[in-house]
């Protein structure tokens, strides 16, 4: 029998579908890469916001409707949030937890067999365990992503998350040098660490996320080590020291920020103001020559007034990120902020969101155009089209070259001539 993945959401997720290929493949299924053409659907799914399950039970209802006789399979964050709303996947045959992943082969067999629908969702506790898997390989990618943490303690006020992941949970070093060591001798030369919170790794066995880097760092094979998004928080001056002196380290940083108003990050239950916020993009700034600041900011948020969206747009706009992915607050059932006053009509959010995403599409431009000049170690991934071949810089930045031969995983230097909008377009240098 053929099976075909669909991801929603984060690169956690990304792994997780790979995680799930591997397994599917290592029972005796073959991996279709028609999405048309599939007798097993997996969705793993994202719930980090309303649109996302729209799109997952929308997906659900097409595929039912065009595939009759499938079989479909729901897992990831959608049905862990929500064990209690099995009456929603009526049209799924097998409705699988964040915790249940490795046992997807089983209870594909089990229904195949029954055809009875299975809903297997456990909650989390306290002394739940990190996922005991790993990745050999990263189907189409030139890195790879490896989550090295899950779940999350921090409760923001509009953020299910932490009910769908339960709380943090860590990789222990040992299996996370294997992994490393694995990937690294099948090629891949940039690995992503990643996870739900991923600033927390280590905290709960004593150790923090520089542990985790200089371990990646230290792999034979492995050229450069990025970091996935990060609570900001943590990056102390002593963590930021430590990543400085890592060659292989990329210096890009994610570090989600929200709001830059003091009173809305309050109410959203974040932990760091924005003067503290600004504080450690300075540090890096000083510690990293020409890192990347990007950042997640959300516009709307339950009670935000006129004056105090101002104050996140002038913050934002101060701190001149490298690129920012601007969103509406969405509001979710079962968080505090679900049923707070003072909640913000939609043609108001899609008016702030407008505003916020003209001022960073600014920045984003402005950051591009300080790249050219540079000559920079890029590592090519794919061509897009027009004799073109587009790979990243270690500070992430998109870079496309012409060039007639194949040099997907390639990592060459290139010298950056101008920006063609989403790009810098540089040439070879010898």
């Amino acid at each position: 029998m053929t099976f075909y993945i669909y991801n929603f959401g984060c690169k956690v997720n990304q792994y997780e579908s790979q995680i799930m290929t591997e397994l599917m493949i290592n029972s005796g299924y073959e991996h279709s890469i028609d999405k048309n053409n599939a007798d097993i659907y997996i969705i793993n799914s994202c719930t980090v916001t309303a649109v996302s399950d729209n799109k997952v039970m929308k997906l659900i209802r097409h595929l039912r409707r065009e595939s009759p006789n499938c079989i479909i399979v729901l897992t990831g964050c959608m049905p862990q949030a929500y064990p209690d709303k099995t009456e929603e996947f009526s049209l799924v045959d097998i409705v699988l937890g964040n915790s249940m992943r490795s046992e997807l082969p089983f209870e594909l067999e089990k229904f195949i067999h029954t055809r009875q629908q299975i809903i297997n969702v456990h909650k989390y506790t306290k002394s739940s365990d990190f996922e005991a898997v790993s990745v050999t390989k990263f189907e189409e990618r030139t890195r790879a992503f490896i989550k090295i943490e899950d779940g999350c303690n921090r409760y923001c006020s509009y953020c299910i998350i932490p009910y769908a992941r339960g709380p943090v949970r860590s990789k222990p070093i040992d299996i996370l040098k294997k992994e490393l060591e694995h990937l690294a001798k099948s090629g891949y030369k940039e690995v992503v660490l990643v996870g739900i919170n991923l600033s927390a790794y280590g905290t709960d066995f004593g150790l923090d996320l520089g542990s985790a880097v200089e371990c990646a760092c230290s792999i034979d094979g492995i050229e450069r080590v990025r970091l996935g998004s990060l609570e900001p928080e943590r990056m102390d001056k002593g963590m930021i020291d430590r990543l400085t002196k890592l060659e292989k380290f990329c210096p890009q940083f994610h570090l989600s920020l929200q709001s830059g108003c003091n009173e809305t990050l309050k109410r959203m239950n974040r932990h760091y103001t924005a003067e503290e916020y600004r504080k450690i993009v300075d540090d890096l700034r000083q510690a990293f020559t020409n890192c990347s600041i990007t950042t997640d900011v959300m516009v709307g948020f339950a009670g935000e007034t006129e004056e105090e969206f101002k104050r996140s747009a002038d913050f934002v706009k101060s701190i001149a990120f490298a690129k920012v992915h601007v969103f509406p607050y969405s509001r979710r059932e079962g968080t505090r902020a679900y049923n707070a006053p003072n909640q913000i009509d939609g043609s108001v959010k899609t008016a702030r969101a407008k505003i916020m995403t003209d001022l960073t599409n600014k920045s984003r431009q402005d950051f591009l155009n300080s790249q050219i000049g540079l000559t920079e170690d890029v590592l090519f991934e794919q061509p897009i089209g027009g004799g073109y071949w587009e790979g990243y810089t270690k500070n992430y930045t998109p870079v496309k070259v012409l060039c007639d031969k194949n040099i997907n995983g390639e990592i060459l230097k290139v010298k950056l001539m101008c920006v063609d909008k989403e790009h810098c377009v540089g040439n070879f240098e010898s």
